[in-house]
């Protein structure tokens, strides 16, 4: 099997692992394929891919985007490292407010599947760390939204001390979860 499905603390945020095949000249590994997704409940349609880089303590997010622009993002690092953290904002979700934080990084090559009605974020834990986000959606800037991440309600531990993170200015003036704006709710 090319994929290996993980379930994490929440259901529905999966830790995917793929495997490599390694000979002399280095590895080969499939990134996604649409049946394997479908066959763990993924409906993943990949409409839009970003990357970033980022120095060690840059601390990127909590993002997401409203409905109907909703997107599901299957992310790894291409080079480097970070630590991924998924929140749950649905709300009536048992799990509100609940976060899964995975360390991801480019030796290992795992992803994070991380379903619409998350907010997304992570922190470079090395230089030139090198992140890939696939999305359902396409980005869509009046449905794009988000909280702080250094919400002490949240409870996420960051690698690093706040006075350590390098942020956005946008990112920093973000408002708690209890202020953020969200509509997405839980389906059982």
């Amino acid at each position: 099997m090319p994929f290996e499905f993980e379930p994490t603390d929440i259901p529905g945020v999966l830790l995917v692992t793929a495997a490599r095949f390694h000979d002399e000249r280095g590895y080969f590994l499939e990134t996604f394929r649409e049946a394997a997704f479908h066959e763990h409940g993924i409906d993943l349609r990949v409409v839009q891919v970003n990357e970033s880089v980022s120095g060690a303590r840059t601390l990127r997010g909590l993002h997401y985007q409203l409905e109907p622009h909703a997107q599901g993002k299957l992310v790894r690092v291409l080079r480097g490292s970070v630590l991924d953290v998924a929140v749950d904002v649905r709300r009536g979700s048992p799990h509100y407010g609940q976060h899964v934080a995975i360390e991801l990084d480019a030796e290992h090559g795992g992803m994070m599947w991380i379903p619409p009605g998350f907010a997304h974020g992570f922190c470079a834990l090395e230089d030139d760390t090198h992140f890939l986000y696939m999305q359902t959606a396409e980005y869509t800037p009046e449905a794009e939204d988000g909280f702080t991440p250094l919400d002490p309600e949240l409870g996420i531990e960051w690698p690093f001390a706040e006075a350590e993170l390098v942020l956005s200015d946008k990112d920093r003036e973000l408002p708690p979860l209890a202020g953020a704006r969200l509509n997405f709710e839980f389906e059982a």
